[in-house]
């Protein structure tokens, strides 16, 4: 499949459409620190993946209440900082294009709604169609989230393109069936260095 061939666009969030690395690198490393981890180990981790798995990864013996009470302490801390939360370069002008040739898109996070809706604001990113992990049963790298936000948009997810900047996510877009694009070395159908060259590829068709 080739980019003339893409129907419909579906972004991952946090490193893909929004810059909120350093956001999450303080927040999660906070916790790290709070539990006794080590703040490199759970960063391994915590990118990309849905932060329930991220806790029950490193607290594998904890009850589901203590589980529970440490997922909402990372929630309080990243869901109050958007200290540097901007939109990663060329995400805007991409979204113009595809807006303007008719290629809709959409946004699955892994993040919840509330946690998303706030960073995506910060961003200036205002999706139509935004899949979050509140909104399914599996996270990443499960295609369920991927397989809903194609449903949403009324386009077959074989027929999308899945950007993201993670293993975990690139692999959700695999087993949905989609071509994927992958940044940050993240090996997949399309490699990017950028957002802008994603921009690019689209204009091409205008």
């Amino acid at each position: 499949m080739e980019i003339r061939d893409i129907r419909a666009v579906l972004f991952d969030m946090d490193g893909t459409l929004v810059d909120s690395d350093a956001v999450v690198d303080r927040c999660w490393s906070r916790w790290a620190v709070e539990c006794g981890l080590d703040p490199a180990a759970v960063l391994a981790v915590a990118h990309g993946n849905p932060a329930a798995a991220t806790v029950a990864h490193f607290l594998p013996t904890a009850s589901e209440d203590e589980r529970a009470a440490a997922w909402a302490r990372v929630y309080d801390l990243e869901v109050n900082d958007v200290d540097g939360v901007v939109e990663k370069p060329g995400a805007a002008e991409l979204i113009a294009t595809l807006e303007r040739i008719g290629v809709p898109w959409a946004v699955y996070t892994s993040a919840p709604a509330q946690l998303a809706k706030v960073r995506l604001s910060a961003a200036g990113i205002a999706p139509t169609i935004l899949v979050t992990v509140d909104d399914v049963r599996k996270g990443k790298p499960d295609p369920e989230g991927y397989l809903r936000a194609a449903e949403l948009l009324g386009v077959p997810a074989a027929a999308c393109l899945v950007v993201e900047d993670t293993v975990v996510g690139r692999s959700a877009g695999d087993a949905a069936g989609a071509m994927t694009a992958g940044l940050k070395g993240i090996s997949a159908d399309l490699e990017l260095a950028d957002l802008g060259q994603l921009d690019a590829l689209f204009k091409g068709l205008e």
